[in-house]
């Protein structure tokens, strides 16, 4: 059996941590590569960085934080926002990370990802999907400009056409449960890891340890912010807790 996967997220503007709710509301949250390394002595599996200003003046400052957490984090860093071309990928990739996750690039052009997939090996390119209920509650679509802008595409099948494009991996985000600390969409969740083969990180709504239980039920990674960053619980307590409930976790 796998191993779950803890990952924190850090959302970066101008070089420094922020969280906020439903994509707003943005508070400052600390020093990222301090925030990485103690994640990283807490037993945190990976750890995604996610640009969300992209804008091509902010571009350096996170290549810089990208740099200066390799150099003293030693999991896997995947980082998003703003990535556009392969040379933005080349760019973080040489900088320490070792996965980049496409989300909005891959709505406007998906033979992007297929070229990404080609050029640096499914591997290394996660597909970022931030989805939310349609209004008349029939099922999901996708969002994207950090949830500014709804496109129609149906969720499910955007994750389907993904995988087939070479995503390795599904960074799953709903929109409705973002920042609220009320747990993980749980139908949303299953409904895309019962579509696809690759693996789904499931982001959005963790409160509670018993969120990160639930969610395990469907998918084997989970990412959150707020309940670390504020130190709600830790990344250390949080796999003791799955470890007792028989949930399979590096210790």
């Amino acid at each position: 059996m796998l191993a779950k996967r803890i990952i924190p997220c850090l959302d970066v503007d101008k070089g420094r941590v922020v969280k906020g709710v439903n994509f707003v509301n943005i508070k400052d949250a600390g020093d990222p590569v301090e925030i990485a390394k103690r994640y990283n002595e807490q037993g945190a599996d990976e750890i995604v960085f996610l640009d969300i200003t992209a804008s091509s003046d902010k571009r350096k400052t996170m290549v810089d934080v990208v740099e200066k957490t390799a150099e003293q984090v030693f999991i896997p860093l995947t980082v998003g926002g703003g990535i556009r071309t392969l040379d933005d990928i080349k760019t973080m990739l040489a900088a320490g990370a070792d996965k980049v996750a496409i989300n909005t690039q891959a709505v406007l052009n998906p033979d992007f990802v297929k070229e990404a997939s080609y050029s640096f090996g499914n591997q290394n390119i996660v597909v970022a999907i931030d989805a939310r209920r349609r209004s008349d509650g029939n099922g999901f679509e996708v969002v994207i400009y950090g949830g500014r802008k709804s496109t129609g595409i149906d969720a499910i099948e955007w994750a389907k056409k993904m995988e087939s494009c070479g995503a390795g991996e599904i960074l799953l985000t709903s929109m409705d449960a973002d920042g609220t600390n009320d747990g993980f969409d749980v139908e949303l969740t299953e409904v895309i890891a019962q579509a696809v083969r690759i693996p789904i990180i499931a982001s959005g709504g963790a409160g509670k340890m018993s969120h990160f239980y639930e969610i395990f039920k469907s998918v084997d990674a989970a990412l959150a912010a707020s309940v670390f960053h504020y130190g709600k619980f830790s990344v250390t307590g949080l796999k003791r807790y799955l470890n007792d409930l028989g949930v399979s976790v590096r210790l």
